[in-house]
């Protein structure tokens, strides 16, 4: 009679935790849709047209006179000068024409203020894709859509 009372009780005290268990669980899980509803997500890099490139990153000199959110992406913010190519990539990265035809020694740095303004005035490494230049803005520098950068030296020089 004893045993029969403990399995009895040790049966409903399992049955409560997997009940407990389960609901924790719960909710409808997210099957290749938007995380964020209401949010347009960005376009996935596109990995042929990604670059390297060496630089002093500084404030853009024509900023304009608003002042936009410091959290939205934005070109027109920060550019990188004194730009060298670095020939170290990834296989199956930079082999797009528009990489390879992609030259200049300033670039427009496309991203947010927070991934930009802790390198402002230093020397930095900066890997991203390079975006195609409309035709209205061919007199202005390429834009690097900012994937990743480094401090390699605290000045320019």
């Amino acid at each position: 009679m004893r045993r029969a009372v403990w399995t009895g009780g040790l049966i409903a005290v399992l049955a409560a935790f997997t009940c407990v268990a389960h609901a924790q669980i719960g909710g409808k899980p997210i099957s290749g849709g938007n995380p964020t509803p209401g949010t347009a997500q960005p376009d996935p890099p596109n990995l042929s047209d990604r670059i390297t490139i060496s630089g002093c990153l500084q404030p853009a000199p024509n900023r304009g006179t608003d002042t936009p959110d410091a959290n939205t992406r934005s070109n027109t913010r920060f550019v990188l000068s004194d730009a060298q190519r670095v020939d170290r990539l990834p296989p199956g990265t930079g082999g797009s024409e528009l990489s390879a035809k992609t030259s200049s020694r300033s670039y427009r740095l496309e991203g947010i203020d927070s991934q930009f303004s802790p390198f402002v005035n230093m020397k930095v490494e900066i890997s991203g894709e390079v975006k195609s230049n409309s035709s209205a803005e061919t007199s202005k520098p390429p834009i690097l859509l900012v994937e990743f950068i480094q401090k390699t030296a605290s000045t320019c020089q």
